[in-house]
């Protein structure tokens, strides 16, 4: 007698999903990038998701303009731009304006795997402060004192709001007056005391030049961006950077100006009429209808 036989499916693996996508991991040790699930299960577009993960991909400094995305993608311009606006809604990309020390504007990019990270060391290093008066302070702590010599107590150091309101009183009145009055005009323009009197020979020196407070205030406050991205006072001094011509002097002529000689009124002989002549006599008139009295 044959054996029995089952028609009954086997028992699927208990670990194994019944349906559905089934992952086969492979562990990688080399040029992989890692997302967040909150990102890469974005809702939303694809388009999005892709644009993310191309660029958590490259490495720092690579150009993630719309033309050079468009130029991997498929996509069009449209597309793209809408997932880079999607992605910058999202705070997973920031796009700042920064000026460099030559004064170049240049747009700097930063994509952050959560949003509201902090840049870190990726971001643009801070200039290093030199510590050299540190070292030189601590060497003298630990050279022993000359015999004979008197050590003096070091004098702390005044504090900065100190000397901001001698600063301010120096400055010219009618400048701190305009840059006050800014904040009238837009309300963003809130400058500090100190800021006021690191500002103030420059609205003096365009004082100075013949232009009006209005003039100035009209200069400083037309066509503001719509976003700051630095104080208001670094504004100010980029648009007070150069002093404007002066107006200049009209040089009066040393001559004396001739004027024409003014011919007297004087009345007509014959029809006592007004009219303008050196000497006495009749006018045109009088002397036209009696020709001979004129001839004679």
């Amino acid at each position: 007698m044959a054996d029995p036989q089952s028609n009954a499916p086997l028992r699927a693996d208990a670990g194994a999903p019944t349906s559905g996508v089934i992952h086969v991991r492979t562990r990688l040790t080399a040029d992989f990038t890692v997302i967040s699930n909150a990102l890469a299960q974005r809702r939303g577009s694809a388009v999005t998701v892709g644009v993310a993960a191309y660029i958590s991909s490259l490495p720092d400094g690579s150009s993630v303009t719309i033309t050079a995305l468009c130029e991997h993608f498929s996509e069009g311009e449209i597309l793209i731009s809408r997932a880079l606006r999607e992605l910058e809604a999202a705070g997973h990309l920031e796009r700042r304006h920064e000026r460099t020390p030559t004064g170049q504007v240049r747009t700097r990019t930063y994509f952050y795997d959560v949003p509201g990270g902090d840049p870190g060391p990726d971001g643009p290093p801070e200039p290093s402060k030199p510590r050299r008066p540190r070292k030189q302070h601590a060497a003298a702590a630990a050279a022993p004192p000359a015999s004979g010599a008197v050590q003096a107590t070091a004098q702390p150091p005044v504090p900065a709001e100190a000397e901001t309101p001698v600063l301010l009183a120096e400055a010219d009145p009618r400048a701190v007056a305009v840059l006050a009055a800014l904040r009238r005009v837009d309300p963003r323009l809130v400058l500090s005391p100190r800021e006021a009197a690191r500002l103030a020979p420059a609205v003096t020196r365009w004082l100075a030049a013949g232009l009006l407070p209005t003039q100035i205030t009209d200069h400083l406050t037309a066509r503001l961006p719509d976003r700051f991205l630095t104080r208001p006072a670094g504004i100010l001094a980029y648009r007070l950077k150069e002093t404007p011509l002066s107006v200049p002097v009209m040089a009066r002529s040393a001559e004396p100006l001739v004027r024409p000689a003014v011919v007297p009124l004087r009345n007509c002989d014959g029809c006592d009429r007004g009219f303008r002549t050196t000497e006495p006599g009749r006018c045109r008139d009088c002397r036209a209808r009696d020709p001979f009295r004129a001839v004679g």
